[in-house]
Order: structure tokens, then sequence, then C-alpha cells
């Protein structure tokens, strides 16, 4: 899932955009790429691009023009975009890699493709079409006298400033513009100053084009444009990266046309910059096709005054009764069909310390529909789903302590567990192959069964109720309690996990055919230890009670402190610590950043000994750096009780995982700052306050802390738009719940008449009425205020609508 947040002031309305493209999936008859041989030796990889800045890329695919890549990224984006395009790459050893086609699509069609996989045509890749970002413009024509008394017009063109432009090499560019008043028989062009290192150029130059003559002044009495001069002349406005020693790099262009001037005297406006020729496609040969699977839903977040009363009617369901009758059981219910409509609700719920409650009310209600002990919490129930996505939410980093170790040493090993004897390979030995997997199960079973202590409070908490209201629901059965729990600890949490470490982030890329056959049959047998029916051995039951009493009862168990630390997140990275004497780009050197649940360290290289270790106990603040600081682009700093250490990240959205990850372990420590300062300390001041003592406390707040035991961060203005959106797409299913509810209410018939209100869980018709009465007054007034806003769209032309293309 591809997690798009936008941030915004909380006093306006502005996009909050939830994307979950689930990239490539496979390629068909890619080609042609140029050499002899590549049709037998194209071996490919793809990319994830936000305009320019590549975001992810696959791993390589060998020997094949049909690859099927098959990987998803999840990852929330950080800033606006225009595109979301996707590269497919030929790896070559020995030169650069050569592309092979892309395709691009613009923000603004991404729901025409939401929710369904479809199949794109590759289009070539053309340097003069990769561009991205915005210009500002004003142009006006003069009056002109010269002095032997003629008159003529002047066109004035004003190049403000740009926002917006690509990274060059990961790094902020060197633009200029060049300005051209073009025609039939005329092309006259201009330049700007080169601005250097920024992507957010302010030029503020002005421009003076002839655009007519006169032959005298006494001829005409009003000097306007003529006719045949005004259709055919138009400005371009070219932007340029200064290259100094090697060719300038192209990196968007703009056409006006002069006649717009007819109605105005003066025009001022954005516009989008358009790729060379203003997107002229030239023929090329068939590039192949990608199949791809996006979801993509945008909101618009309001005020949060306005989410008020959805809010609060949401976080009072824990005390409704029937709980079948609160909002948030109302929700699930009419989605019983999609999965991850009740993840909002369940992140509100978690972030006001309301969700064991709700859990349990939900939990109980279920459990008094149950007829067996043996079938307990199987199904995919409200009560379920929340748990999943609880346990997803809150138990992250247990996963990442518990099982990245021992998932990364089967991967890396790669030994062979097949024993099924239909699909051996030759010369496979079926009693090697046992052997390998029960040492592989062995130590899986072992990490999870040995790691009560890192349980999250809040899963103990929801397990401690479950096993209590199984116990109360079938008080015959002394396994119940312990069934109770396996369900989910084992089954829907390290099972999942071992079956699919990627989507759990504990590994970078789904793993190959062979390992990923490895993994299903660990988690097929971790299914099989965890389901109370199947503990027959003695040892392996004691083992895994002591492990379900420990997460489950009343006693907290601390840690021994002895556990390895666990890596939760490395990458190569751009480092620069505070107090070097001369500035520039030689104070930046790539280093191997890695974050453990212990330490924080760097290295020259992934592998090599640690030049820097920082204990992350000590780590006083983690926050973003303005770009001003070091004219880069994605950057973040580390304070602790040393100096300051300064990192930019590959792009926009590793920066937000490094921030999330170093808050996650940092957010409980205990000398955390109150504030930070948002840039660096140089030439004897601060450069963001301009206070010059260098022990200055910060100017601006750190990110706000949660609740010590999830560690979340959670936008609750956001998920609670979320849910408004959710109930507000499924409006028929309200109604029929409230034309049931009616029916109920007064009907006293035979119960067949009845059969149209089994599709909802309807306890009491009177109470759960009253709710949906709620729910639609909260709704209407919700959606009045969109309305409002909706109605004071940004003009065209202004930074937040920019003009595309010509104007006519």
């Amino acid at each position: 899932m591809i997690l798009v947040y936008f941030s915004y002031i909380r006093s306006a309305a502005c996009p909050c955009t939830w994307q979950e493209p689930e990239p490539p999936c496979e390629a068909k008859n890619l080609g042609p790429v140029s050499g002899p041989n590549r049709q037998r030796d194209l071996c490919t990889f793809c990319t994830i691009s936000l305009d320019q800045e590549e975001v992810f890329r696959t791993k390589v695919y060998d020997k094949s023009v049909s690859p099927f890549y098959g990987e998803d990224f999840y990852f929330e984006i950080p800033r606006p975009f225009q595109c979301l395009s996707y590269y497919v790459y030929a790896k070559s050893v020995f030169q650069r890699d050569l592309p092979v086609g892309k395709v691009s699509i613009r923000k603004d069609d991404l729901c025409k493709y939401s929710g369904k996989e479809n199949w794109f045509s590759l289009q070539p890749v053309d340097p003069n079409s990769e561009v991205q970002g915005k210009v500002h413009l004003e142009m006006r024509l003069n009056e002109v006298i010269t002095d032997n008394g003629s008159v003529g017009q002047h066109l004035l063109v004003r190049i403000i400033e740009c926002q917006e432009l690509p990274l060059i090499s990961g790094q902020n560019c060197d633009p200029y513009a060049t300005v051209s008043l073009v025609g039939p028989a005329r092309s006259d062009q201009k330049k700007t100053k080169v601005k250097k290192k920024t992507s957010n150029p302010h030029f503020e130059e002005t421009f003076f084009f002839e655009v007519t003559r006169s032959s005298s002044y006494s001829k005409k009495s009003h000097f306007q444009v003529e006719e045949e001069d005004i259709e055919k002349l138009e400005i371009k406005v070219d932007l340029w990266n200064n290259e100094n020693l090697a060719q300038d790099v192209f990196l968007g262009e703009t056409r006006v046309p002069v006649k717009i001037l007819r109605k105005d005297s003066i025009h001022k406006a954005w516009y989008l910059l358009q790729p060379k020729g203003n997107g002229s496609k030239s023929k090329s040969d068939d590039l192949g096709s990608l199949r791809l699977k996006l979801t993509y839903i945008e909101d618009t977040v309001l005020p949060s005054a306005c989410y008020t009363p959805l809010c609060n009617l949401l976080l009072k369901s824990p005390d409704v009764k029937p709980i079948s009758a609160s909002a948030a059981h109302i929700l699930g219910d009419i989605y019983r069909e999609r999965y991850e409509a009740v993840l909002p609700m369940v992140r509100l719920l978690l972030h006001h310390n309301r969700f064991v409650p709700f859990v349990s009310a939900v939990a109980a209600l279920e459990l008094d529909n149950t007829q067996e002990a043996n079938t307990i919490f199987r199904g995919n129930s409200l009560a379920t789903r929340c748990i999943d996505d609880m346990m997803k939410i809150v138990g992250k980093n247990y996963l990442a302590v518990t099982l990245k170790p021992v998932i990364d040493e089967i991967c890396e090993s790669n030994k062979t567990c097949e024993i099924d004897p239909v699909k051996l390979k030759e010369g496979d030995n079926v009693e090697v192959n046992k052997e390998n997997l029960q040492g592989y199960v062995q130590k899986v079973f072992s990490s999870i069964t040995q790691s009560s202590s890192s349980c999250p409070p809040l899963m103990c908490d929801v397990f401690r109720s479950l096993r209590h209201l199984a116990c109360k629901r079938f008080p015959a059965d002394p396994h119940v309690q312990y069934s109770a729990v396996s369900s989910f600890v084992f089954l829907r949490f390290f099972a999942v996990a071992v079956l699919s470490p990627h989507s759990f982030q504990l590994r970078s890329h789904h793993p190959d055919p062979e390992i990923s056959r490895t993994l299903t049959l660990i988690s097929k047998t971790i299914q099989t230890l965890g389901s109370w029916g199947s503990l027959s051995k003695k040892l392996v039951r004691l083992t895994a009670v002591t492990f379900l009493d420990e997460i489950s009862s009343n006693i907290s168990k601390e840690s021994s402190g002895l556990e390895n630390a666990v890596v939760l997140k490395e990458g190569e990275v751009q480092k620069r610590a505070q107090g070097k004497k001369r500035l520039g780009k030689r104070n930046f050197k790539k280093r191997w950043l890695r974050v453990s649940s212990r330490e924080l360290s760097y290295h020259k290289h992934k592998g090599k000994e640690a030049l820097c270790v920082i204990d992350v106990k000590n780590i006083q603040a983690v926050e973003k750096l303005d770009e001003s600081a070091f004219s880069r682009k994605n950057m973040f700093q580390v304070v602790h009780s040393e100096k300051p250490l300064y990192v930019q990240a590959g792009n926009c959205v590793e920066a937000s995982e490094w921030l999330e990850v170093l808050g996650q372990v940092t957010r409980c420590n205990e000398g955390r700052l109150a504030n930070f300062h948002t840039s660096n300390y140089t030439s004897g001041t601060w450069q963001c306050c301009k206070n010059q003592n260098n022990n200055a406390p910060g100017c601006k707040p750190c990110t706000t802390t949660v609740l010590a035991n999830l560690q979340l961060d959670i936008d609750c203005d956001r998920e609670t738009e979320r849910v408004f959106s959710l109930l507000s797409s499924n409006d028929t299913k309200l109604q029929d719940m409230e034309d049931a509810c009616a029916s109920m209410a007064v009907y006293q018939g035979p119960q067949r008449e009845q059969e149209e209100c089994s599709k909802f869980t309807i306890q009491e018709p009177k109470e759960t009425f009253q709710t949906l009465k709620q729910l639609r007054n909260v709704m209407e007034e919700l959606q009045r205020q969109h309305n409002v806003r909706n109605d004071t769209t940004a003009q065209y032309g202004s930074l937040d609508n920019p003009i595309v293309g010509k104007t006519s």
C-alpha cells in the first residue's frame, strides 16, 4: 500500500491522499534494447518514481522478456506530486542500465485505474519528456514612443519563480530560464541568471521584446498589436540545469500565446512545466507491456473541529449496550466484505485508548453465537478483523525483534527444505531436507515462545480479555483459554508474517520461489504447532502453554536485557556531522546507516566496522531539517548528547521511513527535547531563528509523543475522514439497515419475514435505529462542510491549480 499523506494547515481544508499501488506484477514482450543478444540476455528490473524521484526498485529478474515481478510496496508520500511513474530497465554490467520503457500516470488519472489490474503499454523514455515543476510568469504589453516619434509596443515578460524542480543526481539543481518570443519569422531569446543549489529558484527578472512597429506616431490613435502578429506569436519559457562542463539538462518548458493579452493587459499565472514540444510523441517500436494493480483514494481533510461529533460518536461505542447498536459496530457490519474498512476505526480507538473495551464487547458478542469451543475466532468476523489490524499496527516492532533475525538467516542460508516427493528436484535428499526444515521450525518456534517479554502491553491486554471471555463462555473446557489466544498469536500473527515477510517489513523484497516454498512449509508447521488440538507432544505443549500464559496473564514479565539487538532499518545515506569548519559537498560522505533496537550507527560500507555508535537511549530528538540548511532535500537530524548528526536520505519516502523508525525507538526516552532547531548553526548563528547562542533552546516544538506502549503516529482527523468516506460511499446499506430496524421494531409476524434483516447484526432495533439517525445527522453536517470548501476551489492559474499547456 502506498500511503500518500500531505501535511496540511489545520485552519483550512487540504487534500490528504491515500494511495496503494501494488507495483509491478509482470511485464511481457519487453524490448527493443540495443545489443545483438537482447532477447536472450534481457535481465530487467522495475523502478517506481514520484515525478523524477525514484522511491523503490524491484530485484533484477534474469533472462526473460516476460518477467513476473510480483512485488508490492507500501509507503507514505510526504509531498505533493504530479505523476506516478514505473520504469523498466535492462541491467547492464559494463555500462549504465538501459531504459526499456515507462508507464507514467498523472495524479489526476489515478482514480481511473484504482482497485483493479490494468495492462499498460510501455512508452519510450525520452530525456526531454522527463519533467516536473511549475513556473510563475507575468506578461503585459507597453506602448513605446521612440526619439524620432515612431510608436511601437513592447511585450514585458517577468519570470518570478519556479517550484518543485527535479533533483539532479540526487541533489538540488542549478537552474536558469530562457525566455523566447517565437513567431513564423522570428525567435528572440533571452536568459536569466543561474540560481545555485535550489529546486525553488526565485528569479524576479524582467525581459522586453519588441512586438510591432508603427511608421509614425500620427497614423494610429490606438496602438494595438496587429491581428496577423498576435495570432502567431507566443512566449516560450524553458528551464535548464546548468552543468558547467557538460551539456545542460532540460527541465521543462511552457508556452503562452501572446493573444491572451487581448482580454487583459496584464496576465499573471502559474504554469506546469511540459515536455519539450508540449508532449508530442514520436512513433516507436513496441516496447512491451506492464501489468499493474493500484488503489488510490483521495480525501479532503477538514479542520479538526468538523470531525469532533463523528469522532465522539465512534469513541463512545464501547459503552453502548448492546455493542451491535454502536457506531463502530455498524461500520464493521455494513463493510463485512471489505477487510480493510475497519482499519481507520481501529486506529482511532487505539489512539484514544478505547480499543480494548470495544474489542472485548465485540468478542463477547461473537462468543455468544459460537456453539463449539474448538471453532472460536476461526472466521473473518468483526472481532478477528479488529484484532488482526491491531496486531499489525502495535506488533510491528515485536515482529522485527522476534522473527527478523531467523527470517534473515533462512533467506540467506537458502537450504532446501522440500519434503513433497512430487516437488523434489533431481539429486535432492528428502531426509536432509526434512532435517533442514525441522531445524528452521525449531528456531522459529523457539524465537516465538521466548519472546513474551517483548510482547506489547496492549496486545497482552487483549489476549487476557479473550482468555477470560473464552473461559466464561465454555467453563467446562480447560483448554479453550489457550486456544482463544493461540488462534491469534500463532495462526493470525506469527505464521502469516513468516509466510509473507515482505508485507510485514521483515524483508525488503519478496523471497525467491525456493525460499518462498521453505517459508510456506515453516508457516504451515507453525500454524499446526499453534493449533491447540495439534499440540500432542508434551514438551511442545508445555512450552506453548508457558508462552501463552506469559502474554495473557496479569503478571508483567520484565525483559532480562540480554536479548540480541534487532536491526530495524539500514541503508545508504549521505552523512554530515555538525562542527565541520568548511561547508559544501565535500563534507557529505556516503555512509551505511543502521538502526537497531539498541543503537544507531554508521559505517563506511555495509558489513564494515562502525565508525560511530549512538545509544538510542541518548537520542533527544529526530526531526526534519530545512532544505535551506545545506541546500539539500530529504534531510533529517539526530540530536543527541553530542553534536547533531545530519543525514540526507535517498528520497522523500526513505526520509519519512527513517524518521518513523527512529521516532519509534526513541519516543519514550526520558531526555527528549521539547523544541528543536529547524536549520544548522553556522557562522556563529542558528540559521533558523538567528540566535547567536549555540546552546539556545530550539525554535520549533518537537514532534508530539503518544502512548508509550503503542509508539504510534495517528492522525485522528485523517482517520475520521476515512470513516466518513466509507460511510458516505455505502449510504444505500445504511438506509437498508434503517429500514430493517424499523421493520423489526413494528413487525410481530413469523420469523421468516425478517430474513431480509439477516445480513445485519441487529439485537435492539430501537437503539440501533437511534445510532443510525445520529450517524446520518453527523454525516450530513460533514458533507455540508465539504460542499462549502469545494465551492472555494483554487483559481485556475494559481499556485495550487496551475495552468497546463497553452492558454487560448
